[in-house]
């Protein structure tokens, strides 16, 4: 399930979806502009240019429009952040129930999207957190996941705690993987190039040295190959290990 949060000793935010969003009609509509394009618009920054810088004067510059203009279609920057976020939902392709499909291949096609998400859209994790994920885009992804799980076979007070385990692994995986490859194009490296040149940094520091040296096995057995190969194995058997321990879960449940 998408899971929100809110700023510590804050209210949640007023959700844009529970805001009257049907403009159309009013007198003034600026031309050429709708939520849609303007939703798409605001991805298109968020990815090139990062959350922090972005802001409504720099959207309104992009559609080549005032500020008011944006305004007339949502009152915040926020309705537009969550506007964003909702759009990228929508992007999952998300597994159906498909004949001969157990929840274990779904739970790990949803998974592997889910993750390639959060890397795409380095700054869809923070948001996650700070709004109620009430969109059609993120209420299809909840169903979806709830649907799989419930084929698990685990008892409902199970349920739960094993979505935490698979999608907050997930989430912390897509969003370190995002920032490294930010840095990675911040340096104007290859994530190889970057990966090398790391390790030769931390060599040279005495006491990151000694942990470098005393993972040197792990690292020699993990196997060769790119950063990104390395990633995928890592990922894929990181993944096996939670679905091994759903399925031990829930057959112990059964006995």
């Amino acid at each position: 399930m998408v899971r929100s949060g809110r700023r510590s000793g804050s209210a949640p935010r007023s959700s844009v979806w529970l805001k009257d969003g049907d403009r159309r009609g009013r007198r003034g509509q600026p031309s050429g502009l709708d939520r849609d394009r303007i939703t798409e618009a605001t991805v298109r920054l968020l990815d090139a240019e990062g959350l922090a810088a972005f802001s409504m004067r720099r959207l309104a510059a992009e559609l080549n429009v005032t500020a008011m203009s944006v305004y007339w279609y949502v009152d915040t920057k926020d309705d537009l952040l969550e506007l964003a976020l909702d759009h990228a939902f929508g992007e999952l392709r998300l597994p159906g129930p498909a004949a001969g499909e157990d929840w274990r291949d779904r739970l790990r096609t949803l998974a592997r999207e889910y993750r390639a998400l959060l890397v795409r859209h380095p700054w869809l994790s923070p948001l996650a957190g700070s709004f109620l994920n009430i969109g059609p885009g993120a209420l299809a992804f909840s169903r979806v996941v709830q649907q799989i799980i419930r084929g698990t076979g685990l008892p409902e007070h199970r349920m739960a705690g094993a979505l935490l385990a698979v999608f907050q692994f997930v989430y912390g995986c897509g969003t370190y993987e995002g920032h490294f490859l930010a840095r990675v194009a911040g340096a104007g490296l290859t994530p190889d190039e970057y990966y090398r040149q790391a390790v030769s940094v931390v060599t040279r520091v005495p006491d990151a040295a000694g942990v470098v040296e005393e993972s040197a096995g792990i690292l020699r057995a993990r196997g060769g190959g790119t950063v990104e190969e390395m990633r995928e194995r890592d990922f894929a058997f990181a993944l096996d290990l939670l679905v091994a321990g759903i399925e031990a879960m829930a057959s112990r449940d059964r006995a």
